[in-house]
């Protein structure tokens, strides 16, 4: 997985091990630490302690959710992976886009690293563009006709 990762205001990096441990949930749906420890062999090299602080980092950074089982926390994650590679998608593009103050050289860019990845994005990224403009000409027209109705009821 690379190392993209930085999530919420404080912008906290998650670690390779923090990376796995999420990972290993994803998997999972759910565990506490002795499930991952005693699981399928992906934390079986760590150490109880290493493992609970790790899921503490994560429950902090509002990545995980957990609930008391028993004498210990089940924990569980907040997103799915691809709810979360959207979220740091949509932040790293926010910050793309904030570092500059002519808008149209961090989208220079954008195509730039599109072409260099893959041809085929750049008809993708029109297709979504096209989508996205086709949505909000339909809500432009709702909310015109909406604004003509209510005009057309306070007439009356």
């Amino acid at each position: 997985m690379k190392r993209i990762f930085h999530f919420g205001a404080a912008s906290s990096h998650l670690g390779p091990l923090e990376e796995r441990l999420l990972e290993a949930l994803w998997e999972r749906g759910h565990a506490t630490v002795r499930d991952l420890l005693n699981g399928d062999g992906a934390c079986d090299d760590l150490a109880y302690t290493t493992v609970m602080t790790t899921l503490d980092r994560l429950f902090k950074k509002n990545l995980l959710s957990r609930a008391v089982e028993g004498r210990a926390f089940c924990y569980t994650p907040r997103f799915t992976r691809e709810e979360l590679h959207r979220e740091v998608a949509g932040e790293a593009l926010r910050q793309l886009m904030n570092a500059s103050p002519a808008s149209s050289l961090p989208i220079s860019y954008l195509v730039e690293v599109l072409t260099e990845h893959d041809a085929q994005l750049l008809d993708e990224l029109r297709e979504v563009v096209e989508a996205k403009r086709r949505q909000l000409r339909s809500g432009e027209l709702r909310d015109r006709k909406a604004r003509n109705e209510s005009s057309a009821r306070d007439k009356a």
